[in-house]
């Protein structure tokens, strides 16, 4: 338990003094594709908040990715500017994420 909290903490990052969270670490937490996430919140975006999720500035996405050390076997590389959600769209990120 402690160890999954810990995961979890290591995927919260603060941007534009909100935390939130890459959907790439939402799906895994899910256990989805982000892919498939993604198209479950399109598929129902009325039912978000209208800031509950933003992409990332080039500046934004630079300073984030220079974080990870990413290589290029790893799945899920940081290649592409990914959608950020703060704590609330992370919740109804969730009920559409398992639901679909």
């Amino acid at each position: 338990m402690a160890n999954e909290l810990a995961q979890i903490k290591n995927m919260i990052y603060e941007i534009r003094g909100q935390k939130v969270m890459l959907d790439r670490d939402l799906a895994v937490l899910y256990e989805v594709k982000v892919k498939r996430l993604n198209e479950a919140v399109k598929r129902n975006i009325g039912r978000f908040p209208e800031d509950f999720m933003f992409q990332l500035t080039d500046d934004e996405w630079d300073s984030l990715r220079s974080k990870f050390a990413t290589s290029n076997d790893e799945k899920d590389s940081l290649r592409s500017q990914n959608v950020i959600s703060n704590d609330e769209g992370d919740h109804l990120r969730s009920q559409f994420a398992t639901a679909n």
